[in-house]
């Protein structure tokens, strides 16, 4: 499924198979999750992309080839691809422990293609073993709204009365690693929408609410991944003094104007960007000890549009995963 300009359904083509370079795996698509970052890259929200760009970044799939410089993964292995696909290593960033910041960095389904397809190529460093526990459809979330989720959760600290605004793909896994680690959960969504308040609570909330509604209880810290700024100076009102909020999406409307002593009493705001490979290693680990319970809905990778549109417009709980017809599933029906 191929983007050709932004603002434009995907077109689906037929394409030759991508072959691997040196240092890179040749994959079969088992499943691709589909991010609200592909919306952003697909509504032109996040500029420059390649364009035609064949979507996605959270690949699950076989190893069916590899360059002649692979070490890491033999055929036969199932692999995870994510977000960040290539960083310079040279950089102050990258020297740092911090590559999610390189100024160079490339990313799959943006600056390289990605799994909305039969096959993809990926670099070999940036891929990850799929826990065995999760089959193909509920491994693909864990690649961004896991990694992403948890590189938000981490920035929280050691808060133990989180507040999450957006119950999707990655507020339904961060809830679940929260609640294992003790924490408490306050969970907004759009007003009126009962349906992901009620999803909340059955993950284990403490609270649910709308996102204008006050919680019973202060906060220590709040993740927003719903793509809205006017709700950053909602979240400072509702965390203690020194509390963090934590902006967890690649792009996000403009922040309202708002009084300073909603910031002031040391309340900070920190923003995710991208994540690291020690995100995905230390994620990974904790996925195969804790069983995430997936929401998933299903969609062909020729529904591509129909699972966008229905992620647009908030039509499910969870995340949606496109399945190729080269992997058994029962994909929704238009």
């Amino acid at each position: 499924m191929v983007l050709t300009a932004p603002g434009t359904t995907l077109q689906l083509a037929e394409l030759p198979r991508p072959e691997p370079a040196a240092h890179q795996l040749l994959i079969r698509v088992l499943a691709c999750g589909v991010c609200r970052t592909d919306l952003h890259v697909v509504d032109g929200e996040l500029a420059d992309a390649k364009l035609p760009l064949i979507p996605g970044h959270e690949i699950v799939g076989r190893v069916i080839g590899k360059g002649s410089s692979v070490e890491r993964f033999a055929v036969g292995d199932r692999v995870g691809v994510p977000w960040l696909g290539e960083v310079c290593g040279v950089c102050t960033h990258c020297r740092g422990g911090r590559e999610n910041l390189c100024d160079h960095a490339r990313f799959t389904g943006y600056h390289i293609d990605g799994g909305y397809a039969e096959y993809a190529v990926a670099d070999q460093r940036y891929c990850f073993a799929i826990p065995a526990s999760y089959d193909d459809i509920s491994a693909a979330p864990l690649l961004c709204a896991g990694l992403i989720g948890y590189r938000a959760l981490t920035m929280a600290g050691d808060a133990q009365r989180l507040g999450i605004y957006g119950f999707g793909a990655a507020a339904h896994i961060v809830a679940q690693i929260a609640r294992h680690q003790g924490r408490a959960i306050y969970a907004y969504s759009r007003p009126g929408d009962v349906a992901s308040q009620q999803f909340a609570r059955s993950l284990g909330a403490a609270w649910s609410g709308d996102s204008g509604t006050a919680a019973p209880d202060p906060l220590d810290a709040a993740i927003i991944f719903a793509p809205v700024g006017a709700l950053v100076p909602l979240a400072l009102r509702a965390v203690r003094k020194g509390g963090t909020v934590v902006c967890a999406g690649i792009h996000m409307s403009d922040i309202p104007a708002f009084p300073y002593d909603i910031l002031w009493g040391e309340r900070s705001i920190k923003s995710v960007a991208n994540l690291t490979r020690s995100d995905g290693d230390a994620f990974m680990a904790l996925a195969a000890q804790v069983p995430l319970q997936m929401s998933t809905v299903p969609y062909a990778l020729d529904q591509a549009n129909i699972a966008l549109d229905d992620l647009r417009t908030g039509q499910f709980n969870g995340a949606a995963v496109l399945v190729p017809p080269v992997a058994s599933a029962s994909p929704r029906t238009a």
